[in-house]
């Protein structure tokens, strides 16, 4: 474990970022990236997680943390899945991260219309659990899914970060905070 490094976004508009990397086979792969929540900074969770680890960057890794502050900036950012190690993840996690990955910017799903989608139609906690633990928040863009109710359900970084991701990719929600959806992604 001691190849295993940190590279911490200090400045994004919801506090840092914590990217946790590794070379595999030379090449630099994210094993999990850290969002800030409204009760933890995502300083604070790496040093309960990895308490000796060293800080350190290289250019692929340096790209994407640029990539990911524009992200959370507001801008349309589309990332690729070649920088992280879906190995870590079992094989119902990796396709429900991949169905998710591919809802374009600006449209959202279900958890009940994702687990529909992959076969699995009493499956929708198990689809949130799985985007519970998504370990690539941002690059997998888990905040665009939502409760079926419309509602936005769970989110790593915080209801009010998931809300704001969406609002910046031109989502509107109604009054009582409901997102509003004609269709979800993958009907």
């Amino acid at each position: 474990m001691e190849n295993i490094k940190l590279k911490l976004i200090k400045s994004t508009p919801f506090g840092p970022v914590a990217i946790i990397w590794s070379l595999k086979k030379y090449e630099p792969l994210i094993n999990l990236i850290i969002l800030s929540h409204p009760q933890e900074s995502a300083g604070i969770r790496v040093s309960k997680l990895y308490r000796d680890i060293k800080r350190g960057s290289c250019p692929e890794i340096d790209e994407v943390s640029s990539k990911i502050k524009s992200f959370l900036r507001g801008e349309d950012i589309l990332f690729s899945l070649d920088r992280v190690d879906l190995e870590s993840c079992t094989p119902f996690q990796r396709s429900v991260l991949e169905a998710e990955y591919n809802i374009p910017r600006g449209r959202i799903t279900s958890y009940k219309t994702l687990a529909s989608y992959l076969g699995k139609d009493k499956g929708a906690r198990a689809i949130g659990n799985a985007l519970a633990r998504n370990p690539f928040p941002v690059i997998i863009p888990c905040h665009r899914a939502i409760r079926f109710d419309g509602y936005l359900g769970g989110f790593q970084g915080g209801e009010d970060m998931k809300r704001a991701l969406l609002e910046a990719e031109g989502l509107i929600f109604d009054h009582n905070g409901r997102v509003i959806c004609k269709d979800f992604y993958y009907e």
